[in-house]
């Protein structure tokens, strides 16, 4: 048996989440600890945003819809090839 203290808003919202994927908070939780037991190490790579990162986070989502990867990649790199 595992025990943690977690606030009841954080249990919740990942209940739901892990429900969507098909599996419990017991499912999840054995699946974490059997990474670990096979990786010998943390099974998440844990890392501080850097500031472009956290730029890129804060940034509104745009509305944009694109036909094609061309016309994505197009707009995103300014080549002045787009069709029309």
């Amino acid at each position: 048996m595992v025990r943690a203290r977690v606030s009841s808003e954080l249990k919740h919202e990942s209940e739901a989440i892990l429900s969507e994927l098909g599996m419990s908070m017991s499912d999840a939780i054995r699946i974490f600890l059997s990474q670990v037991k096979l990786r010998h190490e943390f099974p998440v790579e844990l890392k501080v945003p850097n500031q472009d990162t956290l730029k890129a986070m804060e940034a509104p989502v745009t509305e944009d819809v694109y036909d094609s990867t061309d016309d994505l990649f197009n707009d995103i790199l300014g080549s002045s090839s787009a069709k029309d």
